[in-house]
Order: structure tokens, then C-alpha cells, then sequence
């Protein structure tokens, strides 16, 4: 196992141990299925060979607080990205209920992917739009173009499936 892969996969276990209390409830873990992904500037991307759109993976969210209109969350999960490498994260989060299902707000995650920041791990805030439909939320990211860490500004979308909240 590479430095990289160990910092990132040790990142993932301390975002999710630190944010889990011990009372944890089946109905507040969730599954991440990812994804998709959209890149502003297509030929850029292709240029860069940074233009796949598929990017399937898996990730566990684990929300540990909610507050009136707030929900609190930490991610950890492995995905196919853009470049076409394995990208692993760990994050914590926050998301505030705007109307009904609807939800915004951000994420401090550490990345790690040959496809980003030359192949080094790094922490990048995210914002997040989601939409809660009970045991199914949509969510999407956007990705900024960011010299040295990202060269093509990208939307990401990806479900969350809560199995302890099907009826």
C-alpha cells in the first residue's frame, strides 16, 4: 500500500470514527453510489484526458447529529474519477433544509487521486446541493478549476441509499 493510499484510507477511518457517536441507528448510515460527472470545459478535459464521465464507486455517509434544520455527516468512500484513477476520500460535512427535501451546503474533504494535485493528497472545502427524497437523496458537487489541483471545472452527482429508512 502506497504512503498516499495509507494517509487517505487512515483519513477516511478518522472522519467517520471521530463523527460517530456510540448510539449510532441503522437509519443514519447510507450507502454512496457514485456517480457522474460533468466537465465545463469538454475539450479541455479530453485534452487533459481528464473527460470521463462515468465514475462509478461506493461510500458509507454517516449522519451523527441533526439540529432543527441542519444535518450533520461524515463520507468515506473510493470512486473511478475523471482521469480515470482511483480516488479515495474522507470528509465531513454539513447540509442545511432549505425546503422540503432540498438541501445546501459543504464539505471539508481529504482527496487523494493520481488524477488530482499531481497525485498528492489534499484537503478542498466542497459545496453541495442535495435533494432528500427519504431513503433516496440526490446529491451534486461542484468541482472548481483550480491551478495545480484541478485544471477543468466539474459537476459530481451521486445517490445516497438509506437503507434503515425504507418503509
Amino acid at each position: 500500500m502506497t504512503t498516499a493510499l495509507r494517509r487517505a484510507v487512515l483519513a477516511c477511518v478518522l472522519a467517520l470514527g471521530a463523527a460517530g457517536p456510540a448510539h449510532a441507528d441503522w437509519r443514519d448510515l447510507g450507502v454512496n453510489i457514485y456517480g457522474l460527472s460533468y466537465h465545463f470545459n469538454q475539450d479541455e478535459a479530453e485534452r487533459l484526458g481528464v473527460d470521463n464521465n462515468l465514475n462509478p464507486g461506493l461510500g458509507l455517509r454517516y449522519e451523527f447529529a441533526r439540529r432543527e434544520r441542519w444535518s450533520f455527516f461524515a463520507d468515506a468512500g473510493a470512486y473511478y474519477d475523471s482521469g480515470k484513477n482511483t480516488a479515495l476520500y474522507g470528509g465531513v460535512g454539513a447540509l442545511w433544509q432549505v425546503v422540503g427535501g432540498l438541501k445546501i451546503g459543504a464539505a471539508l474533504a481529504v482527496m487523494d487521486s493520481d488524477t488530482y494535485n499531481d497525485g498528492k493528497t489534499f484537503v478542498a472545502p466542497l459545496p453541495l446541493v442535495a435533494y432528500d427524497f427519504g431513503p433516496v437523496a440526490v446529491n451534486l458537487t461542484f468541482f472548481p478549476k483550480v491551478s495545480k489541483f484541478n485544471d477543468v471545472a466539474t459537476l459530481g452527482l451521486w445517490f445516497t441509499v438509506w437503507p434503515g429508512r425504507f418503509r
